[in-house]
């Protein structure tokens, strides 16, 4: 009996390669409605999702014109906790604004 016999009982080890994963990434949209301000969609474009002004902007104009805007790929966790940051922050400023999260 060798050594590894011994150690295992007669089973085979085998090594197992670990594959890294990338993790599912999800949008996060705002959505338009008919309160919120311009300013404060510009406003948790550049905090929450640290956007810079032209591309808050532009992002601002896409909800305004097109309903809905498209403010970054995340994972999940991360994604769900900006939407729901992005809801705190519109009711204690007294806005209707939301956002939802979709898979990639």
């Amino acid at each position: 009996m060798s050594g590894t016999e011994r150690q295992t009982g007669g089973e085979v080890l085998e090594r197992t390669r670990q594959e890294t994963k990338k993790p599912e990434l999800f949008k996060v949209i705002l959505l338009n409605d008919d309160y919120t301000t311009m300013e404060f969609v510009i406003e948790i474009l550049e905090t929450v999702f640290h956007k810079s002004p032209a591309d808050a902007y532009r992002i601002m104009m896409a909800v305004h014109t097109q309903g809905q805007g498209l403010c970054g790929l995340y994972p999940f966790e991360v994604a769900e906790t900006k939407v729901a940051t992005v809801v705190d922050l519109a009711r204690g400023n007294g806005f209707p604004l939301r956002a939802t999260m979709e898979p990639e």
